[in-house]
């Protein structure tokens, strides 16, 4: 990788430097497919999306056609969602209920597994012609879970997938603990597209500095809006999680379902709220409870897996198109079996604050779609400092960058090894 597009980063000096070639550069784009999403861990879907025997859906990770399927046994089977014969993609449905899998070019029939079933004409082949192993759909080399999240993999070797997430696997648990009954996806996908690079998404997705200025108008409605802010001030911490992966985690003044109370909500809500909050502390003890509860986290997990804990909880993940072009899909996570109320509020944040016409997202939007117009004005010779709270390495705030410059770092790291 040439010197243009390495980070400059000397602790003593306090200096944290990305240069602004690495989002305009259609060589470097290249790179990062082959050097990031070709090797790393990928998230592809929550459990709760196949919560039955036979229930499929599909997905595009990485440029690459998925079928997620879970057969009549219940075993879980990533694919790629190609025929073998000439190509087609299998299954043009986004998700449903099937135990087969018929290609509409030639009529072959693959089983939830990938194996051929059935083939038209198949007196024109010879004997044994469909257990040919290059007959059979094509599984993803490798597929993981940690707890309901699945993740997957296009490099055959490499560290599990419990050794990729190392501290960050623990705040993906934070979340899954919050329902004593487990979590599910609830409803469908939002899907939408920035004119920015991917990497000013994962920057913008763990920034808790710009949250004052790019979010104000939010946080000006949710004080004129009576009761919907609470007493507590923003306090927390930004973490480098190692491998690529960052946090911060934080208290903020707003409602949080699982299991933080506003006046808002009322006295009725205040029960609700505090019975949840007693079967927390019950199940995972005082410290967990407290930490599951009333804090929040804007979790990163390298290269595009971010999952917000906040007023509601959102899964999003994200691809590169081009250097200037991504596209977004998120979830929203819940409880199951929580109450009507709390999921209707639950679903209000989701949309009011999160979604893409929501207060935050359009707010984020335009902002990296201004940094990736910004950056013509440098002609590739500029740099992006991400400095802020180096001076205090021992006690960073969740408004510092301690985050960010991890995400860099396994950025750089990885591109400088696959060309090395």
């Amino acid at each position: 990788m040439g010197s243009e597009t390495r980070i400059i980063a000397d602790n003593a000096a306090f200096k944290f430097l990305v240069p602004r070639r690495a989002f305009t550069d259609p060589g470097v784009f290249e790179r990062e497919y082959a050097a990031i999403f070709d090797h790393c861990w990928l998230y592809l879907a929550h459990a709760s999306e196949l919560s039955e025997p036979n229930q499929f859906l599909t997905r595009t990770v990485a440029r690459r056609p998925i079928l997620f399927t879970r057969d009549r046994t219940g075993e879980y089977h990533a694919l790629y969602n190609t025929c073998p014969h000439r190509g087609a993609m299998v299954c043009r449905e986004r998700h449903g209920k099937s135990s087969a899998f018929m290609c509409m070019y030639h009529g072959w029939t693959f089983g939830s597994d990938g194996h051929l079933m059935t083939l038209p004409g198949g007196s024109g082949y010879p004997e044994g012609f469909k257990k040919d192993p290059q007959k059979q759909m094509v599984p993803v080399p490798r597929l993981a879970r940690h707890g309901d999240f699945f993740f997957i993999s296009f490099a055959r070797d490499g560290e599990d997938l419990a050794t990729y997430l190392g501290a960050a696997g623990d705040y993906l648990s934070l979340v899954s603990e919050q329902g004593k009954d487990g979590m599910m996806v609830v409803g469908g996908t939002q899907e939408y597209a920035i004119r920015g690079n991917w990497k000013l998404l994962c920057e913008n997705s763990v920034d808790g500095y710009h949250a004052a200025v790019t979010h104000s108008t939010y946080l000006d409605y949710l004080k004129n809006a009576n009761g919907a802010l609470g007493q507590t001030a923003m306090e927390g911490e930004g973490r480098d999680l190692k491998n690529g992966h960052g946090v911060i985690e934080y208290r903020a003044p707003w409602g949080r379902p699982v299991a933080s109370w506003v006046p808002l909500w009322g006295e009725e809500g205040k029960a609700e709220i505090g019975a949840i909050y007693n079967e927390l502390q019950q199940r995972l003890g005082k410290e967990r409870a407290e930490r599951v509860a009333t804090w929040n986290r804007n979790l990163l997990i390298f290269p595009n897996l971010v999952v917000n804990d906040i007023m509601a909880i959102t899964i999003r993940t994200f691809f590169p198109k081009a250097p200037d072009y991504l596209e977004v899909n998120a979830w929203t996570l819940a409880p199951r079996n929580e109450s009507e109320w709390l999921r209707k509020y639950r679903l209000f944040n989701f949309t009011e604050f999160l979604g893409p016409g929501g207060f935050a997202t359009p707010d984020d939007v335009e902002a990296i779609e201004k940094c990736q117009q910004g950056y013509a004005a440098s002609s590739g010779e500029l740099f992006n400092d991400i400095s802020k709270g180096m001076v205090r390495a021992d006690s960073p705030s969740y408004d510092d960058e301690v985050q960010m410059r991890a995400f860099w770092i396994e950025w750089d790291k990885r591109l400088a090894k696959a060309e090395a």
